[in-house]
């Protein structure tokens, strides 16, 4: 029977072992309490993941933060050395009213130019020897020019085009100094007109191709504006401003050049 019972203890301490497994209330906070205490100390002493990759992240930040900064010092500077570069790289000062005013008479005159109500250019060619005695002629006729010899003949180039002013100075060339023809030739609106001119009358007129193979060189040049008398005089031609001349000045010209003959005088 005591076996019987000792059986009986082992079985009962087998029944009760099963509820040793079973926590109270109590016990389960306890335990939990002690669970959540030693993940805190463990996060103390290692950092997350989560936060490492929150430092990582503020860190990154904060080399894009230098980074900007450093970007907007720069560009600060920049910026202050741009109005300098700016001022250098500026165009030149706006033009004076002098300026602006000349301007505007150039654009005047090439406007004029092109629709014909002033010549471009004009010039008298005669069979002259001599620049000095048509620059004399000019100034007796009151005809402002720039004569230039040559061994065809001399050439007066007028200095008044507008309207028919290069008409009237061939009008009255040949007409104070009696008895001489002179050609004018005349550029309007980038047409070229060439006319006899004798005793202050329109004659015959010419072809350019006739008028330029039998005039100097440089009257096609001139009257199509390919050169211009700073041209000629740098290659070597003598060029006479009639306007350098007073009367008696070009009366004594005049005088060495006429021969006296019976009754009658003759230019040479």
């Amino acid at each position: 029977m005591a076996d019987g019972n000792e059986n009986d203890d082992d079985f009962d301490s087998r029944d009760e072992r099963p509820d040793d497994l079973h926590f109270s209330d109590e016990e389960l906070a306890a335990a939990l309490e002690g669970f959540e205490q030693e993940f805190e100390e463990g996060g103390e002493t290692q950092p997350s993941p989560s936060e490492q990759g929150n430092d990582g992240i503020a860190s990154t930040t904060s080399g894009a933060a230098d980074a900007f900064d450093a970007t907007a010092e720069d560009n600060a500077a920049n910026a202050a050395e741009r109005p300098n570069a700016s001022a250098s790289a500026s165009p030149s000062a706006p033009q004076s009213p002098l300026d602006a005013a000349n301007s505007a008479l150039d654009f005047d005159e090439e406007l004029r130019g092109l629709v014909g109500d002033k010549a471009k250019g004009a010039a008298l060619i005669t069979r002259l020897a001599s620049a000095r005695l048509l620059a004399a002629f000019c100034q007796i006729s009151d005809i402002s020019a720039d004569c230039i010899g040559s061994d065809q003949g001399a050439v007066a180039v007028l200095r008044n085009l507008d309207g028919d002013a290069p008409e009237s100075a061939a009008k009255d060339l040949t007409t104070v100094v009696s008895g001489m023809a002179a050609v004018l030739a005349v550029n309007r609106a980038d047409k070229l007109d060439s006319t006899l001119y004798l005793h202050g009358e329109a004659g015959q007129t010419f072809a350019p191709p006739i008028l330029f193979a039998s005039a100097p060189d440089f009257v096609e040049d001139l009257m199509l504006g390919i050169a211009s008398l700073a041209d000629l005089r740098e290659q070597g031609l003598h060029i006479i401003d009639s306007a350098s001349l007073d009367h008696d000045a070009a009366m004594a010209i005049i005088a060495e050049h006429t021969r006296f003959g019976r009754g009658a005088s003759h230019i040479r």
